[in-house]
């Protein structure tokens, strides 16, 4: 088995689209014990932490943006929430996040690209009026991956309203990821 920081270091070397595609092609199988046994990945309990504090959470739309293989649609589920919907851009890891068996739909797409749906371009599409939005972005991309600007860009055109921006650990004493949930506008 290779070892879960050397695996952490080549998805983090700025690879194209393509080749971190099927670097995940290859690595989600075994996602979930690199990431949460060997290096304490503690974020999929904190994002849930911060979003079933919100008013009828378990009764609201989720989507899990860059879900991955589920582990925060699992947490989101063991905490109260029902209608979760995933959306990530590499599908091996995807079919992980459906064997959870927590997610309703699962999508393939990129937060920063055009989602393949009917209309707009923006991946709060997905997701119906008033749906939370969930989402943990690594610090280190969080401002040069052009996230904070994206999400910063949605509130802006009344699209969201940001009602959590948390920096918090991601894997306990390595790194720290920022923890955003967003809720969905009523378009009038």
């Amino acid at each position: 088995m290779i070892p879960a920081n050397q695996l952490i270091a080549q998805v983090r070397s700025n690879l194209p689209p393509s080749d971190l595609q099927a670097f995940y092609a290859q690595w989600a199988s075994t996602y979930n014990t690199h990431i949460v046994a060997l290096q304490n990945c503690v974020a999929p309990t904190l994002i849930a932490q911060i979003a079933c504090q919100y008013p009828h959470y378990s009764t609201l739309r989720i989507l899990d943006a860059r879900c991955g293989t589920g582990l925060v649609g699992l947490a989101l589920a063991e905490s109260g929430a029902t209608y979760i919907d995933g959306l990530d851009f590499s599908p091996a890891m995807l079919a992980q996040a459906r064997l959870t068996g927590c997610y309703r739909n699962l999508f393939v797409g990129d937060l920063l690209q055009t989602i393949e749906m009917p209309d707009g371009t923006e991946f709060s599409r997905i997701l119906i009026p008033n749906g939370l939005i969930i989402a943990t972005i690594l610090e280190e991309v969080w401002e040069s991956g052009g996230y904070k600007a994206e999400i910063e860009k949605l509130e802006a055109e009344g699209i969201l309203d940001v009602v959590s921006v948390e920096l918090n650990d991601y894997r306990k004493g390595c790194d720290k990821a920022h923890m955003i949930v967003s809720k969905k506008k009523e378009i009038n």
